[in-house]
C-alpha cells in the first residue's frame, strides 16, 4: 500500500505540474479522493523534484548547447548569458516571498489555504485569468527578443503559485501571454523558469522538515519520484505541441469543473 500511495503521488505530481491546472491542489483532492492521506506541502515539493529532473532532462539539449557554445568560465556564463539572467531574474520574487512565508508564518499553508473551499475559489479565479490571458490580442515576443521587465513580471506572477490552486505553469503561461509572448515560447520559458523555483522549494522543504523524512521509507519514495519523472516528462511534451496551436481553452473548462467538484466535495 506504500508503494501504490507514492506511485499516486507520482502520478498527480507529473501530470498536474506542467499541465495549468495546479499539482498542489491535484495533490491533496484527489489522494483524499481514493482514501489517501494528504501528502502536505513538505512531502508535495520533495516528489516535485521527480518533476525538475524531468525538466532538467526534457531540456538537456538546450542547456548543454549554451554552455558548450559559450567560451567564458561558468560564473561569468551564467550571470552574462540573456536566458540565464532573464531565469535569475523571474526567480527572485518566489524565493523572497517563498522565504519569508517559510520564515515568519511556517504554517501559512496548513489550514484555509489548503481547505477545498479555498482551492476551489482560486480555480475559478485562475480559469477567469487564464481566459483573459488566452484571448488577448498575440504577440511576438519570445525567449530570444523578449525583455527583463517581462522576466521579473513573469516571476512576480509566479510567486502567487505558492497558494494551493493557483498553478505555476498556469499563472507563469497566462503572464507571458498577456505580455506578448508567443504560445510555444511562453510555454517553453514557464518550464525553465520552473527549474530553480521548484528546486529551491523542495530543498527548503526537506530541510526545514528532514526529522519527518527521516521516518520515510525511502524505497517507495523512489518509486514516486520515477513516477513523477516520467509522467512529468510526458506532460512537458504534450503542453508544449497543445498550446502552440490550441491555447488554455481546455484547462480554463477544466478548471471551472475542477473547482466545482471541489465544492461539491466539502
Amino acid at each position: 500500500m506504500e508503494y501504490l500511495k507514492f506511485i499516486l503521488y507520482g502520478l498527480i505530481q507529473g501530470l498536474t505540474e506542467f499541465i495549468p491546472v495546479s499539482s498542489t491542489a491535484h495533490l491533496k483532492v484527489i489522494s483524499l479522493l481514493f482514501g489517501v492521506k494528504d501528502p502536505g506541502p513538505s512531502l508535495s515539493a520533495i516528489i516535485q523534484l521527480g518533476s525538475v529532473f524531468a525538466l532538467v532532462w526534457y531540456f538537456r539539449n538546450e542547456i548543454f548547447k549554451l554552455r558548450i557554445y559559450s567560451s567564458k568560465s561558468l560564473f561569468d556564463y551564467l550571470f552574462h548569458e540573456r536566458l540565464m539572467r532573464s531565469i535569475f531574474i523571474g526567480t527572485i520574487p518566489i524565493i523572497l516571498l517563498g522565504g519569508a512565508i517559510k520564515l515568519f508564518i511556517p504554517y501559512f499553508f496548513d489550514n484555509f489555504l489548503r481547505s477545498n473551499l479555498s482551492i476551489s475559489l482560486v480555480s475559478f479565479l485562475m480559469a477567469i485569468f487564464m481566459y483573459i490571458a488566452d484571448i488577448s490580442k498575440k504577440g511576438s515576443k519570445n525567449i530570444k527578443n523578449h525583455n527583463y521587465t517581462d522576466s521579473f513580471l513573469i516571476g512576480l506572477s509566479q510567486a502567487f503559485s505558492i497558494l494551493p490552486g493557483v498553478s505555476r505553469s498556469g499563472i507563469t503561461i497566462s503572464t507571458c501571454l498577456l505580455s506578448g509572448w508567443k504560445r510555444s515560447d511562453a510555454a517553453k520559458f514557464s518550464f525553465l523558469l520552473g527549474i530553480p523555483a521548484i528546486t529551491f522549494a523542495a530543498i527548503v522543504e526537506f530541510i526545514s522538515s528532514f526529522s519527518e523524512f527521516s521516518l520515510l521509507n525511502f524505497p517507495p519514495l523512489i518509486v514516486g519520484l520515477s513516477t513523477a519523472f516520467i509522467t512529468s516528462l510526458l506532460a512537458i511534451n504534450f503542453l508544449l505541441r497543445y498550446i502552440s496551436s490550441n491555447g488554455l481553452k481546455l484547462f480554463i473548462v477544466y478548471r471551472v469543473v475542477f473547482g466545482f467538484i471541489v465544492l461539491l466535495n466539502l
